[in-house]
């Protein structure tokens, strides 16, 4: 019986700790479709909703300061990826501005999909 327990103890504590490795995005957005994902591993992400608010990670931030809060967060830091959730209904022109902002720093941008 203290064989079990071990084994009991021992999935529970690795569910604990797998657990915490997922982060779960707090945004409901509907992604666009596609056939291909990506493996790059983003340091972090960035987010417009469907009513053009912006986020890096969870929390608000305007368009006006997305650029420098970005810098803050990654510094000169230019070998990573930036993982950008958009919500698939909003207009073309608020993912080029992301994009500008990230070419303008070097940052390497992954457009967030869903399988099909």
């Amino acid at each position: 019986m203290s064989g079990m327990t071990d084994i009991i103890f021992l999935l529970l504590i690795f569910f604990m700790i797998s657990s915490t490795l997922i982060s779960p995005t707090a945004l409901k957005l509907l992604l666009p479709r596609s056939a291909n994902q990506t493996s790059a591993k983003p340091f972090t992400t960035v987010s417009i909703t469907k009513d053009l608010k912006y986020y890096i990670e969870d929390k608000p931030v305007a368009i006006n300061d997305l650029e420098r809060a970005l810098q803050q967060k990654i510094g000169n830091n230019k070998d990573i990826y930036i993982s950008l959730h958009v919500d698939r209904t909003i207009p073309v022109q608020y993912v080029v501005d992301v994009m500008n902002i990230a070419k303008r720093n070097g940052y390497k941008l992954v457009l967030a999909t869903t399988a099909r």
